[in-house]
Parts: structure tokens; sequence; C-alpha cells
């Protein structure tokens, strides 16, 4: 999750100590049942989804929608509290306050709670065409990014999850990598590997994918 530190409340904490109590997907599947625009669980549980067990704890839950559905979401959580996330701080998201065209982070809890429970990135999508935030030559279709599990959950495909990871990996990012990889059929190697040489050649994890 984005790296920040809270705007009230809790501003004598550091961003490592603020406190999360994670929906499980399956929790957030019921959460967003209804929900009108389409949404995927990312990051690490995006990819125990994709494999079909849990591998590790998760510190928090990450799901994704496209930019221009963020006032769809918002409007679906009724009683939760939404703050935009940026550079080390949370800003509450008012109601009626349009969501900030330069941030991708949105942090959401149910209102009265003081731990988070569920951070939103925000997608860029272009007509039919998502791309990768840290490089737009970097996409694919935005039909095309998601999976689903046999009850119905939809999440962000294994090989996207990974380029997100790959950014800067962490050591639980490595850990994944490792995991998932030999579950990757070729055309998703091969779509990582592509993208890590557009996004950044000479990366590590190339020499994992041949």
């Amino acid at each position: 999750s984005t790296t920040i530190a809270i705007d009230e409340g809790r501003a004598a904490q550091p961003p490592s100590e603020q406190p999360w109590e994670p929906t499980t997907p399956q929790q957030a599947a019921e959460i967003l049942r209804g929900l009108a625009v389409p949404w995927l669980i990312a990051g690490g549980w995006a990819l125990d989804l994709f494999i079909g067990r849990q591998t590790r704890a998760h510190g928090d839950l990450d799901i994704c929608v496209f930019r221009g559905d963020e006032d769809a979401a918002r409007s679906h959580l009724v009683g939760w509290e939404l703050f935009i996330a940026d550079a080390g701080a949370l800003t509450r998201w008012e109601d009626g306050q349009p969501f900030p065209t330069d941030r991708h982070a949105i942090w959401a809890r149910q209102a009265g709670r003081d731990h988070w429970q569920i951070e939103i990135a925000v997608e860029p999508r272009v007509g039919t065409r998502w791309s990768y935030r840290r490089d737009p030559s970097i996409g694919a279709h935005v039909a095309d990014i998601g999976r689903r599990t046999s009850d119905g959950i939809p999440y962000l495909r294994p090989d996207i999850v990974l380029l997100y990871k790959s950014s800067t990996p962490r050591a639980l990012d490595e850990t994944d990598l490792i995991t998932v990889l030999p579950h990757l059929d070729p055309g998703q190697r091969g779509y990582l590997a592509a993208a890590l040489w557009t996004a950044s050649p000479g990366h590590r994890w190339l020499a994992r994918l041949k």
C-alpha cells in the first residue's frame, strides 16, 4: 500500500504504524456487491486468488477501479470514510469534491473505525485501453486485465500485479514473484517480461523470466 500518514486523529504516528484491519476478498466482494462499475481485487491478495490459496499473511487489501468510476465507488460505500492519499498525507475526500486528476489512491474505512479496511487504486483508462500508471506506453484492453475466481471474485491479472510490484520491490514482493512465477502461463510471462523491458530495462526480475 501507499506509505502515508494521516492528517487528522493519528498525526503523531509514523506511516508504518497506521493501523489496518483489512477486509478479506470475500468480504470486499460482499461490500461491493451491486457496484455498477468494474472493480478488481489487486495487490498480494490478487496473486493468492490466482493461485487458489492464501500463500502469506496480508496487511491490507487493495482493489482497483478505473479513473472516472471512483465517484460511483464512493456513492456505493455509504457509511464509509474515504481519504485521498498523497505524498505522506491523507486528506478526507468530501462529498461533492472531484477526485484529483493527479492522485491515484484512496484509503477507506467504515465510519467510526480507527483501522483502515480497503485501499482503492484508481487506474488509468482511455476509451477501452488500460495503461500502466508508471509508463503509459504499456497497456491492455480493459476487458482483459481481470480474471475471476470459481466463486466469481474479480481480480487483477497476476502479470500486471507483478508489474506494479516490480517498481520498488520489497522483500514480500520478491517472495510473491518466486511463489507466483511457476503458475504463470507463457502469455503472462511474456507480457511481464516485455513490460519490464519497456519500463525498466535491465530489471533483475528479467533473469527469472527467461
